[in-house]
């Protein structure tokens, strides 16, 4: 049996171009949403993925059908899309981008009016005005046409985080920065936000839009060895490595080692604090040593389901200043947007190291230490429940959360146990101050899962 590869998810729609995800789909969900939003200016933007034009094609066809105005915006960051919907009153946006999935992937990730994913109640009936399959068909002169603007997106993103920091202090400093752009979406706007705007000696790689990827699309330490060789070989103070619609960041520090996503969660957090008061909110999977940064300042943690669009509902609900998902590097800054942005991560570094004249390594050195652990473990249908009673007689003493799947908070650590919600599949994470304890919590985790 073939796996099945069109998922829909908590950002939207996606699956393999051709064998899952085709135009006439692509034109109909877009359809559909059209109708769902109404009669009005949708924003439409794609990465660099060499689908990305075909899909996009299909997506005007089904939003024009549905009586909506499309402007075009091209190849521009997810951030980039969201920023641009909500300042110029557009009713939606549909970006083309599967983010951080391999290359035959694409996928429509879906906006609201406030350039927001769509949160739970506004997916569930957009999914039920698809499936009914009954659209608006508007006739020849209520055909409302397309614009194209393909400038002003980048201005309007890089004029709302040149508001919260320094940049003449980030320009003095020359910082010299070493950039993986995978030739996605923020390629061309990268290189000009880190050489133009924020004035630092670049030495880019993989920023050419008009290529295929040339690693895997997540920026991770083992798809990074290109950026890392990069920073030693140049000497650099930093180095940044972005995915394919730029809103998850990776960083590298002045010798080429990488910092832990939930570490640069806990430093951008800490940058944005020094400036601002404010709350944050992350998911249940990131790690504590956020708890322990928002401690220094006074500040509370909430913790949210995983998933972009529930850490930002929280962030909305309690009014937080930053927040985010950790393991995944997305950095989420209220003050520019309520959305992942690699861009305002990396103007909130720089401006830490510029105002401390300090390095990477110093900052993240300086952070409580903790180890985490992370794995997966396939599951038979039946059984899931009996698999969290286990782990929850294990450990009796374990406060227990069930925001999402399980949360056992120990004395010293925490074990979480989520289900994915497309596959038989339970995914472990672990956590504690002393690596041998974490080490055992995992192993004993696994074993007992599988067993």
């Amino acid at each position: 049996m073939r796996e099945h590869k069109l998922k829909v998810g908590v950002s939207g729609v996606r699956g393999v171009v051709g064998e899952f995800l085709t135009p006439l789909l692509a034109a109909d969900f877009a359809q559909a949403f059209g109708a769902y939003v109404g009669r009005g200016r949708v924003v439409l933007g794609r990465d660099t993925r060499f689908t990305g034009p075909m899909i996009e094609h299909a997506v005007a066809c089904g939003l024009m059908a549905a009586g909506c105005e499309v402007v075009r915006v091209g190849v521009q960051t997810t951030p980039t899309m969201q920023i641009y919907i909500a300042e110029t009153g557009a009713v939606g946006g549909i970006g083309v981008t599967a983010s951080h999935n391999p290359a035959e992937y694409n996928a429509l990730k879906l906006f609201n009016g406030e350039g927001l994913f769509f949160n739970h109640y506004e997916r569930t009936e957009l999914l039920d005005l698809f499936h009914q399959g009954d659209f608006t068909e508007v006739t020849n002169e209520e055909m409302l046409g397309l614009t194209v603007d393909e400038v002003t997106p980048w201005k309007r993103h890089v004029n709302r985080i040149v508001k919260h920091v320094d940049v003449e202090r980030i320009r003095a400093r020359r910082f010299r920065v070493a950039l993986d752009g995978v030739n996605g979406a923020g390629s061309e706007m990268s290189v000009w936000f880190l050489k133009e705007v924020l004035g630092c000696e670049l030495h880019a790689i993989h920023v050419d839009p008009t290529k295929t990827f040339p690693r895997e699309a997540e920026p991770t330490p083992e798809s990074l060895g290109e950026l890392m060789a990069l920073v030693r070989t140049m000497g650099c103070d930093i180095g940044f490595g972005q995915d394919p619609d730029g809103d998850r960041l990776a960083v590298c520090d002045e010798h080429g080692a990488m910092v832990d996503n939930d570490d640069l969660l806990a430093l951008a957090i800490e940058a944005a604090l020094a400036r601002a008061p404010g709350d944050i909110a992350v998911n249940l999977t990131t790690s504590n040593v956020v708890d322990e940064v928002a401690a220094k300042f006074g500040r509370r943690v909430y913790r949210t389901a995983v998933g972009e669009a529930n850490v930002v509902d929280r962030m909305k609900a309690v009014k937080a200043l930053i927040g985010g998902e950790g393991s995944s590097g997305g950095v989420i800054f209220s003050g520019t947007h309520l959305c992942r942005d690699s861009y305002t991560a990396m103007a909130l570094l720089l401006d830490r190291l510029a105002t401390e004249e300090t390095s990477v390594s110093a900052i993240a050195g300086a952070l409580p230490r903790f180890f985490r652990r992370a794995g997966k473990v396939q599951f038979s249908h039946g059984k899931l429940g009996g698999l969290m009673l286990a782990m929850e007689k294990k450990h009796p003493a374990a406060q227990l959360e069930r925001t999402d799947g399980l949360k056992l908070n120990l004395e010293d650590g925490w074990i979480h146990l989520r289900a994915s919600n497309t596959e038989p599949i339970l995914r472990v994470a672990v956590e504690s101050r002393n690596e041998a304890r974490a080490d055992l919590l995992f192993a004993e985790s696994m074993q007992m899962l599988r067993g």
